[in-house]
């Protein structure tokens, strides 16, 4: 759908400087969609809602590079995110690259995720940061913030994404992917997206050529301790900028 480019060395960006190798940011979403009584009952959500999981991958500049549509609403995100990377045409990341991740993903090659029991959210941020995991939460937070607020563009921007809808649930897949295209062509033609004001910065929901490609979904002990790395590096620059 889309190229991703790797963060620069010398990126300046207060959001992404930390994250390095970073392509950009996934999660999932869910889409109301219209399915008959009797193959409902695994598209019912936790909240009850009969809806279709969509994984969206995006760059750091709001652009969708995969979109996987389709999935039933009970389908756990990251069951959704191991069909989308088993796939032979479906998300490819070479390792040593990453996507950032919230915490329902494993934090693994490829996967960088924020620590468990740790605030992270960002409107939860009322105090500073006592510890190198909150500190790293809320880096963290802040730059996968941008899958957060492209599912809250393309629901702005069209209602067929925002309610139920009269298309069979055999269409919206292609629905849905056709919005994200959308989407991309408008923010690549158009100086300034329309909706950039109106959709808030802090927006949150609810042996081939690719022999060197992540294939698997799983812990990653080295994965750990890079993230342990980042985030005590994060916390000596902070204490060191604020004096402490």
């Amino acid at each position: 759908m889309g190229s991703e480019k790797l963060l620069p060395d010398n990126e300046t960006d207060e959001r992404w400087k930390w994250f390095k190798g970073c392509l950009g940011a996934l999660d999932g979403t869910y889409i109301k969609v219209r399915v008959p009584t009797c193959d409902r009952k695994p598209y019912r959500t936790r909240k009850g809602e009969i809806c279709t999981n969509v994984l969206g991958v995006c760059t750091r500049d709001l652009m969708f590079s995969y979109v996987l549509a389709g999935w039933e609403g009970s389908a756990a995100d990251s069951r959704v995110l191991r069909d989308a990377i088993s796939r032979p045409n479906g998300l490819k990341i070479t390792r040593g690259s990453y996507y950032l991740c919230d915490a329902g993903y494993t934090n693994g090659d490829g996967f960088l995720t924020p620590y468990h029991g740790q605030r992270y959210h960002l409107n939860d941020w009322s105090h500073p940061p006592t510890t190198p995991k909150e500190l790293y939460n809320m880096k963290h937070s802040s730059a996968r913030n941008v899958i957060e607020r492209c599912f809250g563009l393309i629901k702005a921007r069209w209602a067929i994404l925002r309610d139920n809808c009269y298309h069979p649930i055999e269409s919206m897949p292609r629905i849905i992917i056709a919005c994200c295209l959308m989407h991309n062509f408008i923010r690549t033609e158009m100086s300034q997206d329309p909706l950039d004001n109106e959709v808030p910065m802090d927006h949150t929901q609810d042996g081939n050529e690719h022999d060197n490609v992540i294939n698997t979904v799983e812990t990653s002990q080295g994965w750990s301790d890079r993230r342990d790395n980042l985030a005590n590096d994060m916390f000596n620059e902070w204490n060191i900028m604020h004096g402490n």
